[in-house]
């Protein structure tokens, strides 16, 4: 029988500990803070913001948002983030992307304080995860490991395989896979839009970890039976459904859970985790600018 991974019920334990180390805080005077800063009325982008900041509020962490018109100038991005890294009451700092075209995207994020950087992406950060030393991992690729190790799939020694390689989930999970310790040992694959012939490199995959963005690419017939699939894909596609669309995953479900031995669904799979992560690295990060030690598994 083919393991449905239920991405919710591994997020509300990681939740669990995350609220127990936010007590901890709290009681030493600390209360975590994030930021979120939105410069775009993009309706998904929307969204993910009022997600993280309920997040935050069922969790104990003092959640700032802060809205900037996509039409002002760069500056007002930048003076804003300047702002938040002057203050002591935010731990962590997160720009919801996209930002609009005349703001450039490297610039915001190496403008972050990196301690405050809680999505990992600023450029020390990034290099410390691949010295493997990180201070804090991506958020969903820390989830699909926090996946993997809530499921007892060790990864020491297989064959792994990514596709996709973005700068938020391809390159750093990768990354992850191949770090020596706990999570990683594995022989890893990426592959991406100009890989020849992916279906043969999927075929050997022990553990398969799909991030393309491209709807249900891949169907059972790409997986090697047994392995293990973790569909990091959120892709909204027309349906006849009362919202006119549905979402789907990199995978095409159905198909590949027969040869998969555990896959995760989409939505309820990777998804959770995500968030849940972004409230470990904000809590973590308060951790780190106070002092005060907190035990996060």
């Amino acid at each position: 029988m083919t393991r449905i991974i239920d991405g919710n019920e591994i997020a509300d334990e990681i939740r669990a500990d995350v609220k127990a180390s936010v007590e901890t805080l709290t009681d030493a005077g600390v209360q975590p803070g994030l930021a979120t800063v939105l410069m775009s009325e993009d309706g998904a982008s929307e969204t993910y913001v009022s997600m993280k900041q309920e997040a935050c509020e069922e969790l104990g962490i003092a959640g700032h948002h802060h809205e900037i018109g996509p039409d002002e100038p760069a500056d007002a991005l930048f003076d804003r983030i300047d702002e938040l890294n002057a203050d002591p009451s935010v731990h962590g700092i997160l720009v919801q992307m996209p930002v609009p075209s005349h703001v450039d995207k490297a610039t915001v994020l190496e403008r972050i304080d990196p301690e405050k950087d809680v999505d990992g992406f600023h450029p020390e950060n990034v290099g410390r995860l691949v010295a493997g030393n990180a201070r804090y991992k991506p958020c969903t690729p820390h989830g699909v490991q926090k996946i993997l190790a809530a499921e007892g799939i060790d990864t020491e020694g297989k064959d792994a395989v990514v596709v996709g390689r973005s700068d938020i989930v391809g390159k750093p999970m990768a990354n992850l896979l191949i770090q020596y310790g706990d999570g990683g040992n594995a022989t890893t694959t990426v592959c991406h839009s100009r890989t020849e012939d992916l279906a043969e490199k999927t075929r050997q995959a022990d553990i398969l970890v799909a991030a393309a963005g491209v709807p249900e690419m891949i169907d059972g017939e790409m997986v090697k039976e047994g392995a293990t699939v973790i569909d990091v894909g959120v892709n909204r596609v027309d349906a006849d459904t009362e919202k006119g669309y549905e979402l789907v995953g990199d995978v095409e479900f159905d198909s590949a859970k027969e040869k998969a031995s555990a896959i995760t669904p989409v939505p309820g799979g990777v998804g959770p985790l995500t968030i849940a992560m972004l409230m470990y690295n904000t809590v973590k990060a308060a951790s780190v600018q106070s002092g005060v030690a907190v035990d996060l598994p």
